[in-house]
C-alpha cells in the first residue's frame, strides 16, 4: 500500500528537480527565445524511460520527449558523466531547431534515472536563418544530430561541439544555449543526488512508479466517463507552402470502457512542404488532449499515455517518412491535430469541449547580418491569437494555446536584441467568433526592418478559419502582409522573403471560435 500523503511529497519533490531546471536554463539562456519566450521543456524519467513528471512548460515537446529518450537509450549507453545530444525528429525528436540533452543519474553506480530538457534554438543552420524554412527535405531545415555524447566522463566533446557551431549562425547565442542546457542537467543531478542520500533508494523508485499508475488510474476513469462509441472528424490545414492544394486530417476515436482508440489512417499522404509531422508528435498531441479532459491535478506521465491506442499510416502527414520536411510539422500541423481531436471528442462531450483556438502559431524568423554592427542576428517567434470560447465562458484573447505555451518576447527585449522596431503590437479588434460565448480576439504584430534580411513566415488559418462549436460561429482568419515603401502587399500563409532596409512584416493572428448561438 501506497501513503497518499508521501506520494504527493514525491510528486512535489520531483516537480521541484524540474522546476529548478527550468529556472537555470531559462536565467542563463543567451537568446531571446529561451530567456523571454521560455521555449523550452525539462523533464524526468525513470530507468526505463517513461516519464514521470515534467514541469509546465511546452506541450508539443514533452509528449514526445519520451519517445526520443527511448530511442536514445537503443542507441547510446549512457554512462555516469555523460550527456547525450539530439534533435533528429526520425529519432523522436519535433524539429531540427529543437535539440535535446539528456543524462543519467547514478548512484552507487546503477543507473536510477534520465534527466532531459529541450530548448528551441534560434538557428541551427539551413537554408534560411532561424532554420524554420519553406523546406521540401529535412536536408534543407538545418543540421540533423543523431543521438552523440557532448559529454563524455564529465569532459566536453570539443570536436563534436565544434562541428556543431561551424553549422549554426549567430555562433555565440548557440554555445551561451548550450551552455545553459548543460548547466540545467547539472543542477537537475544535483538535486536528486541529495534526495538519494535523504530518502530510501527504494522508496523513490517505487513512488516514481507509483505516480505512474496513479495517473494511469485517473486517465482510465476519465475515459470511462465518455459514452462508448465512434467519433470521428476532420479537419484541413491551408496548404504545405508549395501548392495551394488542403491538406485533410482525419481522425477516428473510439471508446471502450476505460480505453481509447485513437485512428489518424484516413488522413492525407504526406506532402512536398515542410510541414510533415513524426509520428512522436502526433503522439505528443493525442497525450496533451486526453491529459487536458483531466479535470484535477494529476501528474502528466506516462501513465496517462497507457489506456490510449495511437494508429497511424506510415507515410501520411501525421506519421511522415525519412526525409520529408518538417519544420512546420511541430508548429503548424501540430495544432490541427489539436482541433481534430477536440472536433471528434466535442460528439462525445458537447457540454465540455471548447471550440477551436487560432490553430496556428503564427511562425516568424528573420536573420541576416547587421549593416549598422556586422552582427550575424536570428529572430525566431510564435505569435499568440484568439483562444476558442468555452461552455460557459468566452475564450481569452491574444494568447498562446495549445500545443505551445511560450511567451511573447517583450518589445524591449526585441530591440534592444535585433535591428527592428515594433511599430503596433496589440490586440485584434473583433477577430474573435460571435455565439452565446465569444472566441478570444487575435493579435497583430508590426516588426519594421532596419538592415536587409531575410524572413519565413509559417502560418495556418488564411484560408480556413478557426471553427466554431454549438452554433457558434467560426473566428476570422489570419492575414499576413508586407509593406514597402508604403505599398501594402498580401503575403500567402507559408512564405520565404528577402526584406529590404524599411520593410514593414504584419501578422494579423486568427480569433478563436465562438460557442452556443448567439442570443437576440
Amino acid at each position: 500500500m501506497f501513503d497518499p500523503i508521501q506520494l504527493e511529497i514525491y510528486k512535489g519533490l520531483f516537480t521541484a528537480v524540474t522546476d529548478e531546471m527550468g529556472v537555470v536554463l531559462q536565467k542563463s539562456a543567451f537568446s531571446p527565445n529561451i530567456k523571454e519566450r521560455r521555449d523550452f521543456s525539462c523533464a524526468l524519467f525513470d530507468q526505463k524511460g517513461d516519464l514521470v513528471i515534467q514541469s509546465a512548460h511546452i506541450p508539443v515537446h514533452l509528449g514526445s520527449m519520451q519517445v526520443c529518450v527511448k530511442r536514445v537509450m537503443e542507441k547510446v549507453l549512457i554512462d555516469e558523466g555523460d550527456i547525450v545530444m539530439v534533435n533528429d525528429p526520425f529519432m523522436g525528436g519535433t524539429h531540427l531547431p529543437d535539440i535535446t540533452l539528456i543524462a543519467g543519474c547514478f548512484h552507487q553506480g546503477k543507473l536510477l534515472f534520465y534527466l532531459a530538457n529541450r530548448a528551441h534554438h534560434s538557428d541551427v543552420g539551413g537554408m534560411t536563418p532561424g532554420s524554420m524554412p519553406l523546406s521540401t527535405s529535412i536536408y534543407q531545415e538545418g543540421v540533423r544530430i543523431p543521438p552523440v555524447k557532448i559529454i563524455k566522463n564529465n569532459e566536453l566533446n570539443e570536436d563534436v561541439f565544434e562541428l556543431l557551431l561551424s553549422n549554426m549562425r549567430n555562433r555565440p547565442e548557440r554555445e551561451g544555449d548550450f551552455n545553459a542546457q548543460i548547466s540545467s542537467l547539472k543542477i537537475g543531478k544535483k538535486r536528486l543526488d541529495e534526495y538519494l542520500i535523504k530518502y530510501p533508494v527504494d522508496e523513490i523508485l517505487n513512488y516514481m512508479t507509483e505516480l505512474q499508475n496513479y495517473s494511469e488510474r485517473i486517465m482510465r476513469a476519465c475515459i470511462s466517463g465518455i459514452p462508448d462509441g465512434l467519433y470521428s472528424f476532420s479537419d484541413q490545414m491551408d496548404d504545405d507552402g508549395i501548392t495551394d492544394q488542403p491538406i485533410n486530417i482525419a481522425v477516428d476515436i473510439t471508446i471502450s470502457k476505460d480505453q481509447a482508440t485513437i485512428d489518424f489512417s484516413q488522413s492525407d499522404n504526406q506532402v512536398t512542404g515542410g510541414i510533415n509531422c513524426n509520428l512522436a508528435i502526433t503522439t505528443s498531441v493525442v497525450f496533451y488532449v486526453f491529459r487536458s479532459l483531466i479535470s484535477m491535478k494529476v501528474p502528466s506521465n506516462a501513465g496517462i499515455m497507457r489506456p490510449l491506442n495511437v494508429i497511424t499510416r506510415n507515410g501520411s502527414i501525421v506519421d511522415a517518412c525519412f526525409p520529408s520536411g518538417i519544420a512546420g510539422g511541430n508548429v503548424e500541423t501540430s495544432q490541427r491535430i489539436v482541433d481534430v481531436l477536440y472536433g471528434a471528442l466535442s460528439k462525445a462531450l458537447p457540454d465540455r469541449i471548447p471550440s477551436a483556438s487560432q490553430g496556428t502559431m503564427n511562425n516568424l524568423s528573420i536573420g541576416g547580418i547587421d549593416i549598422n554592427t556586422g552582427k550575424e542576428f536570428s529572430y525566431y517567434e510564435t505569435i499568440g491569437g484568439g483562444m476558442g470560447a468555452r461552455p460557459g465562458k468566452n475564450g481569452l484573447s491574444a494568447i498562446q494555446t495549445h500545443m505551445t505555451n511560450t511567451w511573447n518576447t517583450p518589445i524591449e527585449a526585441l530591440e534592444n536584441t535585433y535591428p527592428f522596431e515594433v511599430l503596433r503590437y496589440s490586440i485584434r479588434k473583433h477577430s474573435g467568433g460571435q455565439g452565446k460565448y465569444c472566441g478570444g480576439d487575435g493579435i497583430i504584430r508590426e516588426i519594421k526592418v532596419f538592415t536587409p534580411c531575410h524572413a519565413t513566415i509559417l502560418s495556418e488559418r488564411r484560408k480556413n478559419p478557426p471553427y466554431g462549436l454549438q452554433g457558434g460561429e467560426n473566428g476570422k482568419s489570419g492575414e499576413n502582409y508586407l509593406i514597402r515603401k508604403g505599398i501594402k502587399q498580401n503575403l500567402p500563409s507559408k512564405c520565404n522573403l528577402d526584406l529590404m532596409k524599411d520593410d514593414i512584416i504584419v501578422i494579423q493572428t486568427p480569433g478563436g471560435g465562438g460557442f452556443g448561438k448567439q442570443l437576440l
